[in-house]
């Protein structure tokens, strides 16, 4: 007697099923939530919509974490930590303030481009709740840090003085987060790599004309 074919092809299908399923580790889902986010707005997106982007269940979800506003607060920590760090390791090479600048704005740069959908989450934020508000904090922090450097930088005669620092910091910040609107990795040009245009017409603009010798 021949053995029943449809029960077993219907559990191996159901297997094959489950095994395709996708599975995600606290960082996967938390970059996929992220992408989400850019596409539909913090705001607008619902437990339910990340749910169906990741093709889980919510309780699936709620196994990495407690939250929206958890995964949002993971996301902003990933970006502001990059940052940070770039602004930390500058000020320790014990460098004139317009090397500190320089290294500070390409590597700030290179953060965007490699985090992406991160940073441009955080600069689409509006502090609309006590964690966004401490996250413009934080951001706020680094444009006063390159504030001081272009401030130190005019002292020191190696930029202009004729230009406001806290001005120059905020266009400076301007042309570094409008990346995030034009910016496509699969498009770049590898020989004009973005931290080095932006540094070149940042600082050719802000640089002090040479002294004439006497």
């Amino acid at each position: 007697m021949m053995p029943p074919t449809t029960d077993l092809s219907s559990a191996e299908s159901d297997r094959q099923a489950r095994r395709g399923r996708p599975g995600y580790d606290r960082d996967s889902l938390v970059r996929v939530c992220v992408e989400v986010f850019n596409r539909h707005g913090y705001e607008a997106t619902s437990m339910g919509t990340l749910a169906q982007e990741l093709g889980i269940s919510k309780s699936a979800i709620y196994h990495h974490v407690k939250s929206k506003e958890e995964i949002l607060e993971a996301a902003l920590s990933h970006s502001l930590s990059e940052l940070e760090r770039v602004v930390t390791e500058a000020e320790a090479l014990d460098v004139p303030a317009v090397v500190e600048l320089e290294t500070i704005l390409r590597e700030s740069v290179n953060v965007l481009t490699r985090s992406l959908p991160y940073v441009t989450l955080l600069l689409r934020l509006r502090g609309n709740s006590d964690l966004e508000t401490a996250a413009l904090r934080r951001r706020r922090e680094i444009t006063l840090r390159i504030a001081e450097l272009i401030r130190q930088a005019q002292q020191d005669g190696d930029l202009r003085s004729d230009i406001n620092a806290r001005t120059a910091s905020r266009l400076a910040m301007g042309m570094v987060n409008s990346i995030v609107d034009w910016y496509r990795p699969e498009r770049a040009d590898s020989s004009a790599p973005v931290a080095q245009s932006v540094v070149t017409l940042l600082l050719e603009g802000l640089r002090a004309p040479e002294r004439e010798p006497h």
